[in-house]
């Protein structure tokens, strides 16, 4: 028995954005299914933050429909904000409270009543590994506490989607391994992240399927997979253990790239399972002994510099 398919959890059609004259949002459209990881990527600029901010209902947008879990985005905004969490690129914790008052105060927003404010505060507290730093003021909190704390606000209201806005922004490698690890977790239970990063790892590691918005415009989207395969550049790296099989396969394969000194070959290809096999097949047919196999495919800073014209703002800023 095949399990029934997904349904979406926010479906975008044409959606459209101006500030004056600037096009901020020219048309796009989105598909995201419930239960998974859907990331929003593109260069400063490009109108990512803008359409995280119109799907929350915190703008208003110009044309275009747009569904969030189930509900329209014109015409049913508070259905939207019950279904929905934000976690933006500034927290919102109060360093003027410890990390269990931030709780029980966003549980008060929520109408949740005394008692079950206090369970789910305490709940969400054992969840994100703060209940030893319950009673300590915020202010005190590291930088992976707070996004944490930030994160366990969101779940508060037990949101369906939640909107993450460069939520690793400024953490240290393990914090940030972390939040990965919690985001996986809240898509296991079903919850749909739609995630806004500028760290191509991280889209890569958490993303079901990616899609690059450069000036307002979608320029692709897709699996990271299948954005890869899509770019020029990948191989597979064949070595052998004689010159003789070196220049064996060299004649049977044809347009390779060679490296006599360390006996190898560069042989294009996108790296799938069907080219894979017709490669192997043809040095089988040829009696051809390879040593060594390794495939290699462009990375997501590949894709980003090939669409956009320019690396991710990650990369750019370690240069």
């Amino acid at each position: 028995m095949t399990s029934a398919p997904s349904r979406s959890a926010i479906a975008v059609t044409g959606l459209r954005k101006s500030f004056g004259d600037k096009v901020v949002l020219d048309g796009i459209d989105l598909d995201v299914r419930e239960g998974t990881t859907f990331s929003l990527l593109g260069p400063n600029g490009a109108g990512k933050t803008t359409a995280v901010r119109i799907l929350s209902t915190l703008i208003g947008f110009d044309g275009g429909q747009a569904r969030i879990a189930g509900h329209d985005l014109a015409e049913e905004p508070d259905a939207v904000r019950a279904a929905i969490g934000v976690t933006g690129q500034f927290s919102a914790v109060d360093d003027l409270l410890t990390g269990e008052e931030n709780l029980v105060l966003m549980a008060d927003l929520h109408h949740l009543g005394r008692a079950e404010g206090g369970r789910r505060a305490a709940e969400l507290l054992d969840r994100f590994d703060l209940t030893e730093a319950a009673t300590k003021l915020a202010s005190t909190y590291s930088g992976g506490m707070r996004r944490r704390l930030d994160l366990a606000m969101t779940l508060v209201g037990d949101p369906r989607v939640i909107f993450l806005d460069e939520p690793t922004t400024g953490l240290d490698p393990r914090s940030r391994r972390m939040m990965w690890q919690t985001i996986r977790e809240l898509v296991a239970s079903g919850v749909t992240i739609f995630l806004t990063t500028q760290y191509l790892e991280e889209a890569d590691e958490l993303a079901d399927r990616i899609a690059v918005l450069d000036r307002g415009k979608l320029v692709a989207v897709g699996t990271p997979e299948e954005l890869k395969r899509g770019v020029p550049g990948g191989h597979v790296r064949l070595r052998f253990g004689d010159a003789a099989g070196l220049d064996a396969a060299a004649r049977a394969l044809g347009d390779v790239s060679r490296d006599d000194e360390a006996l190898t070959l560069q042989v294009p290809s996108d790296g799938g399972v069907p080219a894979l096999r017709a490669l192997l097949d043809r040095l089988e047919r040829a009696a051809i002994e390879v040593d060594e196999l390794s495939v290699h495919t462009p990375d997501l800073d590949d894709v980003f510099f090939a669409l956009t014209g320019h690396p991710s703002a990650a990369k750019e800023a370690v240069r």
